[in-house]
């Protein structure tokens, strides 16, 4: 006897209610959370372990009414302990996570927006923030080039190629000195002493990958080709072309309008 294999009408029609039920469900959890009350019952419940129904009601300062519609509506994700005390069980322990989650992406959307909104670092700062980097870069490759010669006590070869050897010990360490700060946070030493920060056009967070890109304008051999064609780009977002390639751009975050 033979089974009769499902056609595949019903496994997409099977597969199509899945998904149904399971996009009813979310959407369910999220109109759940989307009451305030509720998202702090889980939270003082995920911050206490365990509480009654009395610290409850002082704690949020609503009436007897409306916590018990509010904890009846968080079945899913509270329990009671045999003492009456009320706890979060494993889908309310996820529940508080996703919470946090959506609070911390709310921070950071909020924190880009307001960055975009501020004026482009004009080019006097971005350079001052150049020479800055370039400085400090300068005196940690002449450490490692000159210090073992100054403690071995060779002074016939302590000028001898030192100054080029500096140099492009410097350009070699540049890159990845820029690139490891502005793929952090957007800001080197120099941007921050000089209240600049790079940000990426799309509005998304700053990565390696975005701020190793645009540091390869500022190796010293591209560098005038890099000033030279971004000086050409219309787009005042852009004062250098690896900024344009990159698609990024350096803010003024202690930008002061002018009264009057």
């Amino acid at each position: 006897m033979t089974t009769k294999k499902p056609s595949s009408d019903l496994i997409v029609k099977h597969w199509v209610c899945n998904m149904a039920a399971e996009q009813k469900s979310v959407s369910k959890i999220l109109s759940i959370l989307s009451h305030h009350l509720r998202r702090e019952i889980l939270l003082n419940l995920s911050e206490n372990g365990e509480s009654s129904f009395t610290y409850l009601l002082n704690r949020l300062k609503v009436d007897t009414g409306k916590l018990s519609f509010h904890l009846r509506s968080l079945k899913a994700f509270v329990e009671q302990t045999p003492s009456g005390k009320y706890k979060l069980n494993r889908i309310g322990e996820n529940a508080v996570r996703i919470v946090h989650d959506i609070e911390e992406w709310t921070e950071v959307a909020n924190l880009q927006r307001k960055e975009n909104q501020l004026p482009l670092a004009s080019f006097k700062k971005r350079s001052f923030a150049y020479a800055i980097n370039f400085t400090i870069l300068f005196a940690m490759a002449s450490a490692i080039i000159f210090l073992p010669q100054i403690l071995s006590l060779s002074p016939s070869t302590f000028l001898n190629g030192g100054i080029s050897a500096v140099l492009f010990t410097t350009i070699g360490i540049s890159w990845l000195y820029s690139t490891l700060l502005e793929g952090f946070n957007g800001q080197t030493i120099g941007k921050r002493i000089m209240g600049l920060k790079v940000i990426r056009c799309d509005g998304k967070k700053m990565s390696y990958d975005y701020a190793a890109v645009r540091n390869f304008g500022k190796m010293l051999p591209l560098l005038p080709f890099d000033l030279l064609i971004g000086w050409r780009i219309p787009n005042n977002k852009f004062k250098r072309y690896f900024d344009k390639y990159a698609g990024t751009t350096v803010i003024d975050l202690r930008y002061q309008p002018k009264l009057g």
